[in-house]
């Protein structure tokens, strides 16, 4: 059967009308606003020649006074090639552009900080990175975003090592802050710590492997992840060494076999593969379990099913409590990292944010269905900044007190 062709030349934005989305996008989603006035001669002669020279010569000659008279200290780019655009795959550069227009003012709206949408005609790790390194004195930090596997983690690294800026890939690091935030609070309700858990993590991409690490340094019990040959364990042959590296991280129990098997007993399921949960498997799990089944817009396990055997469910999606959403992290990480003018995001502020989001639900307020903050709320973005900002000096990457 063809496929619907939605008209995308409709104005009227209703909740229920399909072309919604199309009038909300028309000519995009964000604009460069000035933050002075140009009224006369006199401001344009401050604001560019003769005035803008002094502001040049004086950073050419102390090279740190780009912070205090540029934007650049409060100014992130997000970076793409397109090729792993939310659950569309890879669908180019041009057709990835919505997406970080919306990441762009996602920063602004939740952080406070300027964001500047990149899409780069090339998939090449080497042409990515050599684009970066060559645009990064214009930003204050690169936000990667919807960059396949495995490339992402190399291209991550590698630009980390070049700049003195900081690199985050928040397909990676963003959903493991946020799940790491939900999971303490779910062991809280429950009257148990991480160390008491056991999880098994469906998907070795991205998010896979980044929320395997970033639990292992929280001090998760155990976990295991797996992919579409089973358990990610030592003693296979197959694996990349991305794998191969969180392999020798995780799985102290030497679990092997199936998805399903891993499951039996297990305290936490993280899904972050799509495909779909046998119901039996779920039955296996240990009492008082949590399923984190975070696939759009299809969970791993529906929350019906899940809701059956599972003491805390949590899902990517907005449409059900316990959203693990990324947007909870990123811009106050951000603008943390900004304020102390950071030269890179360390794991321990990722822990941090993860523990400064916890913190936001109260004892009181902490339920099944309440254990990760609203987007909305807006003690997150305030929180989150002041714990990474705390953290970063702590950990000797800020350049500001």
């Amino acid at each position: 059967m063809a496929a619907e062709i939605v008209n995308p030349r409709s104005d009227s934005v209703t909740d229920n009308n399909p072309d919604a989305a199309f009038a909300l996008h028309r000519g995009g989603k964000m604009a460069v606003q000035a933050t002075v006035p140009v009224r006369d001669k006199d401001d344009l002669s401050l604001a560019y020649t003769p005035g803008v020279a002094k502001v040049c010569s004086a950073i050419a000659e102390q090279p740190d006074l780009v912070h205090e008279y540029t934007w650049k200290s409060n100014v992130v780019a997000v970076v793409t090639d397109g090729t792993a655009v939310l659950g569309l795959g890879d669908i180019g550069p041009e057709a990835s552009l919505p997406v970080m227009e919306g990441k762009a003012i996602l920063f602004k709206q939740f952080g406070g900080v300027d964001a500047v949408p990149i899409a780069l005609a090339t998939k090449d790790t080497d042409e990515i990175i050599e684009t970066v390194v060559r645009l990064a004195p214009s930003f204050g930090g690169v936000n990667l975003e919807d960059i396949s596997a495995p490339r992402c983690f190399e291209i991550e690294r590698r630009l980390q090592e070049r700049v003195d800026i900081p690199i985050f890939h928040d397909d990676q690091h963003g959903t493991a802050i946020v799940t790491l935030a939900a999971l303490r609070n779910a062991a809280k309700l429950t009257g148990r710590t991480l160390g008491d858990l056991r999880a098994v993590i469906s998907g070795a991409g991205a998010a896979g492997i980044a929320i395997a690490k970033i639990l292992v340094d929280a001090g998760i019990g155990d976990v295991c992840v797996t992919d579409r040959k089973g358990v990610v364990s030592a003693d296979r042959t197959d694996l990349t060494d991305v794998k191969a590296e969180i392999a020798g991280l995780t799985n102290r129990t030497g679990l092997t076999g199936s998805l399903e098997e891993a499951l039996a007993g297990a305290d936490v399921f993280i899904g972050v593969s799509g495909g779909t949960v046998p119901e039996p498997a779920v039955a296996s799990m240990a009492k008082d379990s949590f399923v984190f089944a975070m696939a759009n817009p299809n969970p791993e396990v529906h929350p019906d099913v899940a809701h059956k055997y599972a003491a805390v469910v949590a899902t990517g999606r907005s449409d059900f409590p316990n959203q693990i959403n990324n947007v909870l992290a990123f811009p106050g990480i951000f603008a943390g990292a900004l304020k102390v003018r950071a030269s890179r995001i360390t794991e321990g502020m990722k822990i941090a944010a993860a523990d400064a989001i916890a913190g936001v639900v109260s004892d009181e307020e902490l339920a099944a269905d309440y254990v990760i903050p609203s987007p909305f709320d807006e003690r997150v973005a305030t929180a989150v900044t002041a714990a990474v900002a705390a953290a970063a000096r702590a950990d000797g990457v800020a350049r500001l007190a």
